[in-house]
């Protein structure tokens, strides 16, 4: 975690706060004076402001059932952020592993831990994503065979990896990736000549959406765990 951070995390300081102090020399870790705030330190540092050793608050682990028209944000922008249904202490120390487009819904996990959201977010962890998709129009019988196969995005020199799709009904499907390109459901479905009309996020690694929209709750410790296993 970084210096600055970790003073924020352990203080009711703002990181402007917290950089000055830092500047200033007024923060030692292991006992030596550490003026820049992108150090990195570790939970076993001994961390200490104006000589007083700091801890810590314990990392927060939240799902969210995200509604349409809101943007995956700590701030509002041309949509009103989904922080304004998250009632917690400090949100600004939160962030997003894994945003969604505005016009998607469901399941994003909201954490202050960057170390536990790279397991979510980086394609060589194989963490699935699952998505209810609903298309403009049938889908055609060999885009499953394709979608298992990866295939070429517009603008992308690599192919996608191999995706699962299940068909529910001739417009609507299941789609499982361990990936998170830009806009990746939409251009897949695009480049297979069809248009998806509905999004829903349902389901990340073991962590299924159980909340109602735009509810939120704290994941249990088994579900934090799933990540790191």
């Amino acid at each position: 975690m970084r210096l600055d951070k970790f003073v924020c995390k352990s203080t009711e300081l703002t990181k402007t706060e917290a950089i000055h102090y830092i500047q200033q020399g007024r923060v030692t870790v292991n006992g030596e004076p550490v003026v820049l705030e992108a150090t990195q330190v570790h939970e076993n540092n001994d961390v200490r402001l104006l000589g007083e050793r700091l801890v810590a608050r314990s990392f927060r682990y939240i799902m969210m059932h995200k509604p349409a028209g809101t943007v995956c944000s700590n701030i509002d922008e041309a949509y009103p952020s989904v922080f304004q249904h998250l009632s917690v202490d400090k949100p600004n120390e939160l962030h997003i592993a894994g945003r969604l487009d505005a016009d998607t819904t469901g399941l994003v996990l909201i954490t202050d831990d960057g170390r536990w959201s790279f397991h979510i977010t980086q394609p060589n962890r194989g963490c699935s994503k699952v998505y209810h998709v609903l298309l403009s129009r049938p889908i055609a019988d060999d885009v499953a065979q394709r979608f298992a196969k990866g295939i070429r995005l517009q603008g992308e020199s690599a192919a996608t990896l191999p995706a699962q799709l299940e068909i529910i009904t001739s417009t609507e499907v299941r789609l499982t990736l361990t990936e998170g390109k830009f806009h990746q459901v939409k251009r897949m479905f695009s480049a297979v000549g069809n248009r998806v009309v509905g999004l829903h996020r349902e389901r990340i690694g073991d962590v299924v959406l159980d909340v109602p929209e735009s509810g939120w709750r704290y994941l249990t410790v088994d579900e934090v765990r799933s990540f790191t296993r």
